[in-house]
């Protein structure tokens, strides 16, 4: 196996994984630390270390809110079961599982970025493990990257010292690492020129802020977004915006640095990190996509749908329960006048598919909740047709039953567990037929990140059902319930409908 092997920076030492027939390597410096005069910097070249690193443990996670262990608190009872883990300003590592027995295999390469709103989040979760996916003949890689005020503030000083890079630090931590991948991965038997990058929830967002991203020509040949594409529908919905413009987020940093008690640059560099930490927390700011007009020239989505991104084969989908948008609105007179704002001469139809002419509020918000995932992918995959760009999608929609006390349905993030193949390590009480789907979504993502199609064999010899493309005449995806399963059904008349007025009001 390939316990030990060189990088660009020097001499790397794995372990074995929990199967010996793969290796690990944890905490691989991909960037110089991010402190000091490298605060709210591009990420800068790791500096070469002397003698061997032994890589076996996860680097600190990225600076965060601490999560404390809440029984009431779905996400830190499901993840955060750790709350004392190391964290540090210095986070810029990667993590490496590979099969490979020796370098040069040519081995495809999958590169995740994990979720958590840009806010929160780590490598070292547990449904991250990618030893399973490993075992497929892919080389998996996970990597850290700045969060909150560390990763995304934006101040007039930053920009005038560096106009070149003057936001999206996180982001640019991930294309830096990807980079760090392409020009390194075949020290671990990866191929440089079949990399895959996906994510989950923030983590999708930010593949598709990579994916249409003019910096990243050739970076990458395939992308996964799980719930991780959104675009606004009803007014008000109350998702927090991920994108704003570089001048409104320079005026937040301003007020920030007020927050903070300083005034220039040098000093909010010189403040300790755990303060500004605890006090970007009691800001209770939120810290997202910037565009900057270098790394980022707009709304991801929308770029998407100009044809804007780079051409790869796409895999996209979601939960069945999570994100709905639902109208916010009070009474059956205001839901009347929203439709007829936002439809026009269809507003009776939209209402009529409500049941809002029956008078009762709550009967016609429910038949309007949709999954604004959904909307968004079916959105996406019209304009793909229609720009005749060609790119395959593959669309999904996971609805298992989830057990345990809780009987939380198909919450978002989930599925990690699933495509990852890593319910062992989840507290529910998981049984045979969760472990068999499992497997099939594994296999299904590895065939992708292999070929840019999902389709192939089941580990156990036969073949899995057929998962077609996504287009406008078959609007189908997989359904991945008791087990995977190609559901040839249109989707709902309502969701029909907004698809529908979307492109009509894009067209106006």
């Amino acid at each position: 196996m390939l316990r030990i092997t060189k990088v660009e920076n020097g001499i790397v030492q794995g372990l074995p994984a929990a199967d010996p027939r793969i290796t690990s390597f944890k905490g691989i410096p991909f960037a110089a630390p991010p402190v000091g005069a490298n605060r709210w910097r591009a990420p800068q070249p790791a500096k070469d270390w002397d003698g061997v690193l032994k890589a076996y443990e996860f680097a600190p996670i990225s600076m965060q809110v601490r999560q404390e262990l809440d029984d009431n608190n779905i996400y830190t009872r499901e993840w955060a079961v750790e709350p004392d883990i190391a964290m540090d300003e210095d986070c810029l590592y990667l993590n490496i599982w590979t099969p490979a027995k020796r370098v040069g295999e040519k081995l495809p390469v999958y590169v995740w970025y994990f979720g958590g709103g840009l806010q929160v989040g780590h490598t070292a979760e547990m449904e991250f493990d990618g030893e399973r996916i490993a075992r497929r003949g892919i080389v998996v890689v996970t990597i850290n990257y700045r969060l909150n005020a560390f990763g995304f503030l934006c101040h007039p000083e930053i920009t005038a010292e560096a106009p070149e890079a003057p936001a999206n630090f996180g982001h640019l931590d991930q294309q830096a690492a990807t980079r760090w991948v392409k020009r390194n991965i075949e020290a671990f038997g990866g191929d440089p020129n079949q990399i895959t990058i996906g994510g989950q929830s923030a983590g999708g967002g930010s593949v598709m802020s990579q994916l249409v991203s003019p910096q990243n020509e050739g970076l990458f040949q395939r992308a996964i977004v799980q719930s991780g594409i959104f675009t606004k529908l009803y007014p008000a919905s109350g998702m927090p915006r991920f994108w704003r413009r570089l001048a409104e987020a320079e005026q937040e940093g301003v007020a920030f640095f007020e927050f903070l008690g300083v005034t220039t640059l040098a000093e909010a560099r010189q403040l300790d990190a755990v303060y500004l930490r605890d006090k970007a927390v009691e800001y209770r700011g939120f810290w997202g996509t910037v565009e900057d007009g270098v790394f980022n020239v707009g709304v991801p989505f929308e770029l998407f749908l100009q044809n804007k991104g780079w051409k790869v084969p796409i895999m996209l989908g979601h939960t069945s329960t999570e994100f709905f948008s639902v109208p916010s609105v009070s009474t059956l007179d205001e839901f009347k006048r929203m439709a007829d704002e936002m439809f026009g001469e269809e507003a009776e139809t939209f209402l009529n598919l409500c049941n809002a002419q029956s008078g009762s509020l709550e009967e016609a918000k429910k038949k309007a909740a949709v999954s604004g995932i959904e909307y968004a992918i079916r959105i996406a995959a019209q304009a793909n047709a229609d720009s005749g760009a060609g790119v395959p999608m593959y669309y999904y929609n996971f609805d298992a039953e989830i057990p345990g006390w809780d009987n939380p349905g198909t919450f978002h993030s989930v599925d990690l567990w699933f495509f990852f193949e890593t319910l062992a390590k989840c507290w529910r009480p998981f049984v045979g037929k969760h472990y068999d789907l499992a497997r099939q979504m594994c296999n299904y993502w590895a065939n992708f990140i292999c070929t840019g199609d999902p389709n192939g064999l089941d580990s156990t010899g036969e073949k899995l059902p057929h998962w077609e493309p996504y287009t406008p005449d078959a609007p189908y995806g997989m359904l991945f319930a008791d087990r995977a399963e190609f559901a040839r059904e249109q989707p709902s008349e309502i969701m029909q409908f907004l698809t529908r007025q979307f492109f009509k009001t894009s067209a106006d």
